[in-house]
């Protein structure tokens, strides 16, 4: 039986780990080739473990184990021309592009009054500019393809707000409305934009020191530290349960669905 994007190429950036190695094997399950770049080196300022090369070819791996195709390449979301070039190199080996899943972001917890000019800068060069960079490098390909489907990482903090995050939350307030203006003048070339917004999902993102500092954060202000909880009981998402949404969105199922964001957090954006 064949999967809902039987024949279709998807580019996902951050796809060495956690939910873009997720959303690359699942898209891969659904039956399509696979374009995955990611750093795959050091983070700026981040208190969690950097991805490495050694990560990004295990999703090489497992794409190749649902017995599809997968260019993968290091890059920098930062780098709008390397961007442009990964991406054109792989278009021409795989034939297309049908999705673009601008997954790539830091999370650096800090209180308003602890947040650095840096911290500040290198999250909004990551988490909006280079999605942006991701819909531009992809969007001619989609045109040129007769339409598709962008997916925009957001987050809980791009629906409600993080606490302890004012650099976070502003980056993923800007990503909810990249997807509603892209989706506007994306839409006469038949290409749909969506984002979604997890809450805490158990990835690479939660190791080193990310713990011990979300709650430094909080006894700044702890009322807020409660922000945020799920109604269920399972804390956290797996990076399959993001990826899910993220193959609906991608697939022909979601065909009339654009400017949307969805959550996937367990309710904890009304709490």
């Amino acid at each position: 039986m064949a999967g809902r994007l039987t024949g279709k190429v998807a580019f996902i950036t951050g796809a060495a780990r956690g939910q873009g190695r997720a959303h690359a094997v699942r898209l891969a399950s659904e039956g399509a080739d696979i374009v995955a770049v990611d750093l795959a080196g050091p983070l700026p300022h981040v208190p969690y473990d950097s991805p490495t090369p050694a990560d990004l070819e295990e999703t090489v791996r497992l794409v190749e184990a649902q017995d599809r195709r997968i260019v993968a390449e290091r890059c920098d979301v930062r780098d709008l021309e390397a961007m442009r070039a990964a991406v054109d190199r792989a278009v021409a080996e795989l034939g297309r592009l049908d999705v673009v899943v601008a997954n790539a972001g830091i999370c650096i917890p800090a209180a308003w009054d602890r947040t650095t000019p840096a911290v500040f800068q290198d999250t909004m060069d990551i988490n909006v500019v280079g999605v942006w960079n991701t819909v531009m490098v992809g969007a001619p390909h989609l045109i040129a393809a007769g339409g598709g489907s962008i997916i925009l990482t957001s987050s809980y903090a791009g629906k409600k707000m993080q606490p302890f995050m004012v650099h976070y939350t502003a980056s993923k307030h800007a990503v909810t409305g990249m997807t509603r203006a892209f989706a506007a003048e994306l839409g006469p070339h038949r290409i749909r934009v969506n984002s979604v917004h997890p809450g805490a999902v158990n990835t690479p993102m939660g190791s080193g020191r990310m713990v011990e500092e979300l709650d430094a954060a909080s006894q700044t202000n702890p009322p807020l530290a409660a922000m945020g909880t799920p109604f269920l009981p399972q804390w956290s998402a797996e990076p399959e349960e993001i990826a899910a949404t993220v193959a609906f969105l991608a697939s022909d199922d979601a065909g009339y669905i654009t400017a949307e964001h969805i959550s996937i957090d367990g309710g904890a954006q009304y709490y």
